[in-house]
């Protein structure tokens, strides 16, 4: 059974339609990749999904809960927590402070001491570096604590917006090493990255967006291994 299902959603900027009856689901404890060109509509989903966007049709069900009319802030309190492209962090704020603002929904700020020494286990470089300033981080480091200010919620699902986007090379193997070390704790993942093989080698399954359509769907080993996406997405 799904844990997250996206039934026949459409979504629009203003007039401009980008999603189109669109589908897919999300079982409890996989990593799903969802690839595809800029413009196919990947980043619209997320935020369809959380929230940010309303769709004009269709239903987002959430662990048998319909919740495409929810404000993104109840969305959050559900479990789906979106780290959006950018980082956007707060740069006058320290790393703590920033991961602090993550636990801002009820049940997160219950357990907000605990779940932050859980991120500090995991990133142990921010524990650190907790009273630097956010804009003084790299890029990878500024990106470590989005994530973290994402745990820092206790997602269900945890969304994850091209994490590796700008970052070097070895920096990129890092930001996926810290995504397998969530999913292997037993989070969610759904997951947005422009790095094809990298993501599809750490998902369960994928989806490829074109055009704001599912185009193509399947395990993930299948996908890597199909001439259409080496050849579009690989360079091969």
């Amino acid at each position: 059974m799904a844990f997250l299902e996206i039934r026949n959603i459409d979504a629009f900027y203003g007039d401009v339609q980008v999603l189109f009856d669109l589908s897919l689901n999300v079982a409890e404890g996989e990593v799903v990749s969802i690839i595809g060109g800029n413009g196919a509509g990947k980043s619209t989903l997320l935020r369809t999904i959380s929230g940010l966007i309303k769709p004009a049709g269709g239903e987002i069900i959430f662990d048998d809960r319909p919740i495409q009319t929810l404000p993104p802030e109840e969305i959050v309190g559900c479990g789906i927590v979106h780290v959006p492209e950018g980082r956007r962090l707060f740069s006058l704020m320290t790393i703590k402070d920033n991961l602090i603002v993550g636990a801002y929904n009820k049940r997160a700020d219950m357990h907000k001491e605990e779940t932050l020494k859980q991120v500090y286990a995991m990133l142990p470089r921010l524990a650190e570096r907790e009273n630097q300033m956010a804009l003084t981080l790299s890029g990878g480091e500024q990106q470590m604590v989005a994530i973290g200010r994402g745990l820092m919620a206790m997602p269900r699902i945890l969304m994850l917006d091209e994490p590796s986007l700008g970052l070097a090379p070895v920096l990129v193997n890092s930001i996926f090493e810290t995504i397998r070390k969530i999913a292997d704790q037993g989070t969610t993942v759904l997951l947005v990255e422009q790095d094809v093989n990298h993501s599809l080698s750490l998902s369960d399954r994928g989806y490829v967006l074109e055009h704001g359509r599912v185009a193509m769907e399947g395990a993930a080993a299948d996908l890597l291994a199909d001439p259409h996406i080496k050849e579009a997405y690989l360079g091969i």
